[in-house]
């Protein structure tokens, strides 16, 4: 039997890097005055109350979730300084795409420009965005893809019953995006991720194929469980609550948003941690609401370059994850 032969192929950096960041949203902006009017029994106040959502965007009937992608991806390169040809990995996180052949990634690709690219779709849902950050810094370390577009895209119009209140006031189109790169140093902390299978009763969808989830009982869910996610989160990345600048939650209600970041101040995060709240007038967008959210904050000033960044993913409690990165 013959000796077998070691493997030795490229090696990998030390770390990973966020190099930039970009964003798309569909045309139409739509208020809570607009969802009333359309007949549902609700109205602004009662919108704010439950939610905290002002307005949110949605798309035109001819905007598809790859345009939302490619809006978003051609955005983050701009901002990143990578040009399309220096891309070697697409990822697009996702739970929306209407057919599941081809996959959105390797269209979003081909549209950029990017030429014969390593190139997949992701479903993790709310999640989904820092599970492909994982999925992306971990190729890139192993060796396997040098820069990577991660894409999160969601187009909820045609997944939402526009009559049922408790889900049509939500949901939102949107898509977020970031390149990451090779580092001399980690820069991007390893994720803590996992799911809970068992509350799979809580989301899914109605023989219509409409979008439905027990909202209290993902509240419930949310509020007692995402913060010691994102505990352990920071523990994995080596710092303290208190090192933590920015905490961007998945967006999906601003009262869980506001509970999970009362919940780590209590445990040390400071008073001043910066925390997105880009629901408000972007609805949720699922895998897309953490990219946007810090595309949003960015261009608003309200991070800079160096800051600490704790980003939390959780959907209905099926998937979830928590990470620390530095914002570029």
């Amino acid at each position: 039997m013959s000796e077998r032969p070691s493997l030795i192929g490229r090696t990998g950096p030390a770390g990973t890097r966020l190099l930039g960041f970009g964003s798309a949203q569909g045309n139409r902006v739509v208020t809570n005055d607009d969802i009333a009017a359309m007949g549902v029994d609700t109205n602004d106040e009662w919108i704010r109350q439950r939610v905290g959502i002002v307005e949110r965007r949605l798309c035109d009937p001819d905007q598809t979730l790859v345009d939302l992608a490619v809006g978003a991806g051609a955005n983050a390169l701009a901002d990143s300084g990578v040009a399309p040809g220096e891309i070697d990995t697409v990822l697009v996180a996702t739970c929306t795409m209407p057919g599941n052949i081809p996959n959105a990634a390797a269209q979003t690709a081909d549209r950029i420009g990017i030429s014969s690219p390593a190139a997949f779709d992701l479903n993790a849902a709310c999640a989904g965005f820092p599970y492909s950050l994982t999925v992306a810094s971990d190729m890139i370390r192993g060796g396997s893809a040098n820069k990577v577009l991660v894409i999160g895209a969601e187009r909820f119009t045609e997944w939402v019953d526009w009559k049922d209140r408790g889900n049509c006031i939500i949901f939102a189109d949107g898509a977020g995006a970031c390149v990451v790169g090779p580092s001399d140093e980690p820069l991007i902390a390893p994720a803590v991720l996992g799911s809970s299978g068992d509350l799979v009763d809580m989301i899914g969808l109605t023989p219509a194929g409409h979008i439905f989830q027990e909202g209290q009982s993902v509240f419930r869910w949310a509020t007692t469980q995402i913060a010691p996610i994102a505990e352990r989160a920071v523990e994995a990345a080596g710092v303290k609550l208190s090192d933590i600048d920015v905490l961007v939650p998945h967006q999906a209600n601003l009262r869980i948003v506001e509970h999970i970041a009362k919940k780590l101040r209590a445990k040390g995060a400071r008073d001043d941690m910066v925390v997105a709240d880009d629901i408000v007038h972007s609805g949720n967008t699922s895998s897309a609401s953490i990219p946007m959210a810090i595309d949003h904050m960015r261009a608003d000033g309200r991070i800079t370059s160096g800051d600490v960044m704790l980003l939390v993913g959780f959907g209905a409690g099926l998937s979830y994850s928590g990470q620390v990165a530095i914002c570029p």
